[in-house]
C-alpha cells in the first residue's frame, strides 16, 4: 500500500510522460539533417523538427508542473537544463579544436577559434549572421566546422526565454484567477503569429542573415509549444490519426526533395517540415499495426533517439574536416558512409560514457551551488585551449611583430636603393593565421547607415579638425582607410567613412551589385554634401570577377560624383587593386616555398593607363606600381602578405604604403602635408 500523502504536500507522482514515438521521430529527424547533409549537400528541414520538438516537451513539462502544483526555480531548471548539454558538445568543440590545428591550413584557425567562442557561449547563430553565411554553399570544404551550432544557440537561447514566459504567466494566472493553458495559448499564439511574419520579411529581403535570426525562428518553437497546450482538447478519431501520421511522414520526408529551400527559408517555406512533424505528434500512440507511430516506436528508432543530439554534433566537424582535409568539394557515396558511420560511433560513445554518466551524476543535484560548478567545469574544459590558442597565436604575431621594422619592409622594399636587412628566418606579416581579419581599424567605430549592410565610419577625430575626408564607396574603397588615417593622424584630420560590401559608386545599372546599391549611394551622397568635407575620397576603377579580371571604369561612376563636385567638394580617385583567380593566404599556405604561383601577369589587372584618367576635373591617384611592380602582382611583397583574401589587401601592407600614398596624395591636393 502506497505510503499516504501529508496534507497540503503535492503529490508530484506521476506516470511517464515519455512517448517513444516521439523519440523515433527525433530519430529521423537527425536523419534526414545527416544524410542531406552528406549525400547531397542540401538542407532536409529536419532542424526545423529538431526545434518544434524540444518546444513540444518543454511545454509539457511547465505545464505539467504548474497543474501539479510543483514549484519552480528558474536557475535551478536552466543550471540542469546546460549540465546535461554542455558536455557532448564542449567534446566536440575540443576535439574539432584539435583536429583543426592539426589538419586545416593555418588560414582557418582564427576563424574557428572565434565559432569555437560563439558555439560554447550559444551566440554561434549571432556570429554566423554578422558574416552572413551562405548556409547553402555546395563546396562543405570551406565552411566552419562549428557553424552547425548555428541552431543549437537559437535552442539554448529559446531555453532562457521559454521558461520566463511559462513562469511569469503562471504568475498572472495565479495573481488574476486566469486559465494557465488558454493563457499560454494566447501569448504563444500572438508570438506565432509575429515572428512568422518577421521571417517572411526577413527571409524575402536578406535570407542569408535571416537563416540565422532567433526572432525568425520563434515562430517553429511558438507552433510546437501550441501543439503541446492544444492536443490534449482534440479528440480525432483512430483512423484519423492514422492518415494524419503517414501524412506528416511522407511530408518531412519529401520536404528537402520537392522544396526549393534555398530561395524560401526559414519564412512561410518552413511550415512545410513544421506542420508535418506536428501531424505526427497528433497523431500519437494509435495502437494500430497501420499506424506510423508503431515504426517511430521501434527500438532502433528510439535508441538512435537517444543518441540523435550527439549524432548532430559529431556529424557536420567530421564532414567538414574530412573534406577539408581530402581536398574535395563534396562527399561521394562511400567517403559520405564513412563519415554517416564514424558519426554514428562517436555519438554512441560520446552519449554511452560521457553524456549519460554526466547525467546521471547525482553531485550537483544536490544544490544549486554544486550545479554551478558542474556547469561551470564543462565551459572551463573549452575555454582553456581555446583561449591558450589565440593567445599563443596573438604572442607568435607580436613576436614577429617586434621585429617588423626590418624583417617586414612591405612597399618600402619597392623604394629605389632600397637595402634588404630581414634576418634569413624571418616570418611574414600578418600570419596567415589571422590575415583574414587584416582590416582597415576605424578607431571611432561603426554605426549602422541607411541600411542594415550600410556602415558609417570614423576615426575619432572630433574636436576642430583641421580638414575632413570621407571614404565613399565599398570594401575596396575601405581598406585605404588605413593609409588615409595614418596620414591624418599626423595632421589632426577627421575622417569619416560610408562603406557598404560590394557597392561601389554606381547608379546600380550594374547587375554586379545588390539592387539596394543605388539608394545607399543615394543616401551617402546626400549625407556629404550636407556634411561639406574637404574631400571625398574614393575607388575609380574596377576589376572584374570570373575569368575576366581586368580593369574598367563603371559609366555611372563619373555621373553619379556630380553632384558632390557641384557642390564645390574635391574628389579623389584612387585606382582599384588587383583580383586574383583564389584566396591569395590560402594559395600561400599551399605553396609555401614557391609564392610566385600565387600571383598573377600585371597584365591580367591592368591594361596601360587608368581609365579614370579622362576625368581631368577629379584627382586620379594611381599606386598600381606598388601593388604589381616590374610587370607582376606578387601575393608577398617585403615579406608581408598583400591580400587577406582574395582582392583585398592587408591593413599590414597598406601601412607600409603610407610614405608613397601621402606624397602622391599632396602632390596631386597640393595640401600642405
Amino acid at each position: 500500500m502506497p505510503p499516504r500523502r501529508q496534507s497540503g504536500v503535492p503529490d508530484v507522482r506521476r506516470k511517464s510522460n515519455f512517448r517513444p514515438e516521439i523519440q523515433g521521430l527525433r530519430s529521423l529527424a537527425v536523419l534526414m539533417v545527416v544524410s542531406y547533409h552528406v549525400w547531397f549537400g542540401r538542407v532536409s528541414g529536419g532542424v526545423d523538427v529538431f526545434l518544434l520538438i524540444s518546444a513540444f516537451l518543454m511545454a509539457l513539462q511547465f505545464v505539467a508542473r504548474y497543474e501539479q502544483r510543483v514549484p519552480v526555480s528558474l536557475l535551478k531548471h536552466w543550471l540542469h537544463l546546460f549540465r546535461r548539454l554542455l558536455p557532448a558538445a564542449v567534446t566536440v568543440i575540443v576535439v574539432t579544436l584539435v583536429a583543426t590545428f592539426l589538419l586545416l591550413p593555418r588560414t582557418r584557425w582564427l576563424d574557428i577559434i572565434q565559432q569555437g567562442w560563439a558555439s560554447l557561449s550559444y551566440t554561434e547563430n549571432w556570429l554566423l549572421q554578422s558574416q552572413a553565411v551562405d548556409y547553402y554553399a555546395t563546396d562543405h570544404s570551406i565552411a566552419s566546422p562549428l557553424q552547425h551550432f548555428w541552431s543549437l544557440s537559437i535552442q539554448g537561447q529559446v531555453f532562457i526565454l521559454w521558461p520566463l514566459i511559462f513562469v511569469s504567466m503562471a504568475w498572472l494566472a495565479k495573481r488574476y484567477r486566469l486559465h494557465y493553458r488558454p493563457l499560454l495559448v494566447y501569448v504563444f499564439g500572438a508570438v506565432f503569429v509575429v515572428s512568422l511574419a518577421y521571417s517572411i520579411h526577413f527571409t524575402a529581403t536578406n535570407q542569408a542573415q535571416a537563416y540565422f535570426d532567433t526572432w525568425a525562428r520563434l515562430w517553429e518553437f511558438a507552433l510546437g509549444t501550441l501543439v503541446a497546450l492544444i492536443l490534449p482538447g482534440l479528440r480525432l478519431p483512430r483512423k484519423v490519426r492514422i492518415v494524419l501520421g503517414w501524412l506528416g511522414i511522407i511530408a518531412m520526408l519529401a520536404c528537402g526533395i520537392l522544396l526549393n529551400v534555398q530561395a524560401a527559408f526559414p519564412g512561410v517555406a518552413a511550415l512545410w517540415p513544421t506542420l508535418a512533424a506536428a501531424c505526427v505528434i497528433a497523431a500519437g500512440q494509435t495502437g494500430s499495426v497501420l499506424g506510423v507511430d508503431r515504426i517511430l516506436s521501434s527500438k532502433l528508432l528510439v535508441r538512435l533517439g537517444d543518441n540523435s543530439y550527439a549524432l548532430y554534433l559529431w556529424h557536420w566537424p567530421l564532414l567538414v574536416i574530412g573534406l577539408a582535409w581530402s581536398g574535395k568539394e563534396h562527399a561521394g557515396w562511400l567517403s559520405g558512409t564513412v563519415i554517416i558511420g564514424a558519426s554514428m560511433v562517436l555519438a554512441y560513445l560520446t552519449t554511452r560514457f560521457l553524456e549519460k554518466p554526466w547525467r546521471e551524476w547525482k553531485w550537483p543535484e544536490v544544490n544549486k551551488r554544486r550545479s554551478l560548478v558542474a556547469v561551470a567545469l564543462s565551459l572551463v574544459v573549452a575555454a582553456t585551449p581555446l583561449g591558450a590558442a589565440r593567445i599563443g597565436l596573438q604572442m607568435e604575431a607580436d613576436a614577429a611583430l617586434a621585429q617588423a621594422v626590418y624583417n617586414n619592409p612591405g612597399a618600402k622594399s619597392l623604394e629605389p636603393g632600397y637595402v634588404d636587412r630581414a634576418a634569413a628566418d624571418a616570418v611574414q606579416l600578418p600570419d596567415l593565421a589571422t590575415v583574414g581579419s587584416d582590416w582597415a581599424d576605424y578607431p571611432g567605430g561603426c554605426d549602422k547607415f541607411h541600411d542594415p549592410q550600410g556602415i558609417k565610419c570614423n576615426n575619432g577625430v572630433t574636436e576642430s579638425p583641421r580638414k575632413t575626408i570621407v571614404i565613399w564607396g565599398s570594401s575596396h574603397a575601405g581598406v585605404w582607410g588605413t593609409p588615409v588615417m595614418e596620414m591624418a593622424k599626423k595632421h589632426n584630420w577627421a575622417v569619416v567613412a560610408f562603406l557598404k560590401s560590394m557597392c561601389p559608386i554606381t547608379d546600380g545599372t550594374d547587375t554586379t551589385v545588390p539592387e539596394d546599391c543605388a539608394a545607399f549611394n543615394k543616401a551617402a551622397s546626400d549625407e556629404i554634401i550636407k556634411m561639406k568635407p574637404d574631400l571625398v575620397f574614393t575607388t575609380s576603377t574596377r576589376l572584374g570577377r570570373g575569368d575576366d579580371r581586368t580593369e574598367y571604369l563603371d559609366p555611372s561612376w563619373a555621373k553619379m560624383l556630380e553632384p558632390v563636385g557641384a557642390a564645390g567638394i574635391p574628389v579623389m580617385g584612387v585606382r582599384d587593386t588587383p583580383r586574383f583567380p583564389a584566396s591569395v593566404p590560402e594559395c600561400i599556405t599551399k605553396n609555401a616555398q614557391d609564392e610566385q604561383t600565387c600571383g598573377i601577369p600585371k597584365s591580367e589587372a591592368y591594361s596601360g593607363e587608368s581609365p579614370a584618367s579622362q576625368y581631368s576635373q577629379i584627382h586620379n591617384l594611381d599606386l598600381s606600381d606598388y601593388f604589381c611592380p616590374n610587370g607582376f602582382c606578387p601575393a608577398v611583397i617585403g615579406n608581408i602578405v598583400v591580400y587577406l583574401d582574395d582582392n583585398h589587401p592587408t591593413a599590414t601592407y597598406m601601412k607600409t604604403l603610407v610614405p608613397a600614398f601621402e606624397e602622391r596624395f599632396g602632390a596631386l591636393t597640393g595640401w600642405d602635408i
